[in-house]
């Protein structure tokens, strides 16, 4: 990142957060801050990569489109870009506005875990999102919560765990194996 980026006096803005174009580092505008974090890890992507995988022959059913690492308003001077977002929206562009996010899903790391279990889903609630999945990452394993919002906030749903699958109608019916998100390929 250059050192006007680091030496920005005010706010930003979202036309600046735009004009830094693409780059390695995922960057977040939150109330005229940067949110600045590293790529996530291999095991990370992987785990998003299936979950997108899982849920884009469902969402295509119900006429949704499934992207990862997009950029999301939720309002103005609020841009995320949450591992995968659900929507109803076209492939043109490079933002989705949160009233066509229908699910949005974070896969939580070590260096993310406080910012994926209280801060996004504070800001997904107050931006209406009505359907947020966590992946959680314990151990060598994978734990999927399905939460609805529910006035301002979201209320735990449905839990998956090794051994399970997560099954729901809503926001659109699709199902998600454990066992699917614990594929690896190592190395011999």
């Amino acid at each position: 990142m250059s050192v006007a980026v680091l030496e920005h006096p005010e706010p930003w803005s979202e036309d600046e957060y735009f004009a830094l174009g693409e780059t390695a580092n995922r960057i977040e505008l939150i109330d005229g801050s940067l949110w600045v974090s590293p790529a996530p890890s291999k095991r990370h992507q992987h785990i998003a990569f299936l979950l997108a995988k899982g849920l884009y022959d469902p969402a295509e059913r119900a006429g949704l489109l499934v992207l990862q690492d997009v950029n999301l308003r939720l309002a103005g001077g609020r841009i995320l870009q949450p591992d995968i977002v659900v929507a109803d929206t076209d492939d043109v562009g490079t933002t989705v506005e949160a009233a066509e996010a229908k699910l949005v899903v974070e896969v939580v790391s070590p260096g993310n875990a406080g910012t994926d279990r209280l801060l996004k889903p504070q800001l997904y609630a107050a931006a209406g999102i009505e359907w947020y999945l966590r992946a959680e990452q314990p151990d060598d394993s994978v734990e999927l919560h399905l939460q609805r919002l529910a006035g301002d906030h979201y209320v735990p749903g449905l839990v998956a765990s090794p051994g399970q699958a997560l099954a729901s109608d809503e926001p659109f019916p699709f199902e998600l194996d454990i066992a699917a998100l614990l594929r690896r390929r190592r190395r011999d």
